[in-house]
């Protein structure tokens, strides 16, 4: 995290800013858990007046470092005074234009929340990364990919040469156990046909 010498003035807006401004309306679906969550243009609409009357605005800025995107926010406040996040990185799943834009909108919403101190979406999302760390993925999501997996074995494709290749198409070598939420989110997607997998 980087920040100006003094940020004494936009830690007290911020304190003001928490206190006053409501949660995010949670009035999007998650479609593979059915969680309620906020997306990135409700955040926006939400905040934004909370932010003017305390002086302070954002800007995030993206980049890619191969098939990853990378969301900085910065918290900007009128004395000049600024606080600016650690990259959060995601990977695009897909490497086309719809793949990053998802990305991007998935990881500025993200880092956003985690900048500002805001909940936008229900506790047990098993997509949260709120503090742009990458955490493990939950028992929900690896249930699932678990379920899918059975549900597309056969004897020509049996369960463990789906999930074989499945790692392959991912760039992983470790057992889904061990795998992100990032990383169980792309599984899921490939399992699902959006992804790569056929």
């Amino acid at each position: 995290m980087k920040r100006s010498e003094s940020i004494a003035n936009i830690a007290a807006a911020l304190c003001y800013f928490q206190s006053e401004c409501p949660a995010p309306k949670k009035t999007a679906t998650n479609p593979h858990f059915q969680s309620k969550y906020s997306p990135l243009e409700e955040i926006v609409t939400t905040i934004k007046p909370y932010l003017a009357k305390h002086g302070l605005s954002f800007f995030q800025s993206t980049t890619t470092e191969g098939d990853y995107i990378c969301v900085t926010t910065l918290l900007l406040h009128t004395s000049g005074e600024y606080i600016e996040s650690d990259p959060l990185k995601l990977p695009m799943g897909k490497v086309t234009a719809q793949g990053a834009g998802s990305a991007v909108t998935y990881a500025r919403r993200y880092s956003l929340c985690a900048a500002l101190g805001i909940a936008a979406e229900d506790d047990d999302d098993a997509n949260a990364a709120e503090a742009g760390v990458s955490q493990k993925a939950s028992e929900k999501q690896l249930n699932y990919i678990d379920s899918l997996l059975n549900k597309k074995a056969s004897d020509k494709y049996p369960k463990q040469a789906l999930y074989e290749r499945l790692k392959e198409q991912m760039g992983v070598t470790h057992d889904m156990e061990e795998w992100t939420v990032e990383e169980a989110s792309r599984a899921i997607s490939i399992l699902t046909g959006k992804g790569q997998q056929k």
